[in-house]
């Protein structure tokens, strides 16, 4: 995405990157915990030429600011919204992973009139069970344990590490890689702070702490789109499954082999796949396939 310019705006009086590019219907991507816009960057080139792409980083995250605040999922859905507003927006198919999927349908839930379709992705909120590293982030004492864990001659020492498998022959996979780059953001006090404050509006040590499981049959009455991978490690593929008893007229899509970020494991059928659930307006079978 270099030839995408971030931009900034002032919202809330702090200050939002975002990447604004292309004509067309206009797509909404939101990230997710430790994420950043660069995590949909891949996809601009596959999208622009006829759609309008919006790829914020959330408050707290990449190089958004990261004030002391309310990091909720209505929080970061009003600031989606006001960026909205600010580009002469109405309405968008809206792209969540992970936590980006929970602020995706708390959108939904808010401004129902701003979405066409929904696009979830290994999403946050359909279920209790999250990995146990980021349970831990809401264990006292978890903020003096990352400051150690994210300091310079640790990540120095880990990244050393990396470099000599790398020559040896091993290749992260997408996941190694999309949570290495986000853990290593962590090395001051603010996207620290921020990123507790985060993780600690949507779980608890027993896992997720929100759930749309609720709201699901009243509150999603537009095209669906639930996207995972087979072997996601964050968030199990039991829960897009859970969705299909609720939903039972979404369109799910399992990348078999894929772990939690499958538009990065596969961008071209990620990508494909997108593009013809727009294109169709969003009219699925209600199968569920698995490549």
């Amino acid at each position: 995405m270099s030839h995408v310019a971030p931009q900034k705006v002032v919202l809330h009086g702090h200050e939002l990157s975002y990447a604004d590019n292309g004509e067309g219907p206009v797509v909404l991507f939101i990230h997710g915990i430790l994420g950043s816009q660069q995590q949909w960057s891949h996809l601009v080139d596959r999208m622009d030429d006829d759609h309008r792409v919006v790829l914020p980083d959330l408050f707290g995250h990449g190089e958004s600011a990261k004030p002391v605040g309310d990091y909720s999922l209505s929080a970061h859905a009003a600031t989606m919204r006001d960026l909205l507003d600010h580009l002469g927006v109405e309405r968008v198919t809206l792209v969540g992973h992970s936590l980006g999927g929970g602020i995706a349908m708390q959108f939904f839930y808010l401004f129902p009139e701003r979405v066409e379709r929904l696009v979830l992705v290994s999403s946050g909120g359909l279920g209790r069970e999250v990995n146990v590293v980021l349970r831990a982030a809401t264990l006292p004492g978890a903020a003096q344990v990352l400051s150690v864990a994210a300091s310079a001659p640790v990540l120095s020492q880990v990244e050393a590490l990396g470099n000599l498998a790398t020559r040896a022959g091993w290749r992260p996979g997408a996941d190694i890689s999309a949570i290495w780059k986000g853990f290593s953001s962590l090395g001051d006090r603010e996207s620290r702070r921020s990123f507790l404050a985060t993780t600690r509006a949507v779980i608890d040590i027993g896992g997720q702490s929100i759930s749309a499981h609720d709201h699901l049959e009243d509150s999603l009455p537009i095209p669906t789109l639930i996207v995972w991978g087979s072997k996601d490690h964050m968030i199990p593929a039991s829960h897009a499954r859970s969705v299909e008893q609720s939903l039972p007229e979404c369109q799910v899509e399992i990348f078999d082999g894929a772990g939690h970020f499958p538009h990065l494991d596969d961008p071209d059928r990620f990508a494909r796949l997108l593009r013809d659930f727009i294109a169709s307006g969003g009219t699925t079978d209600g199968s569920t396939r698995a490549d």
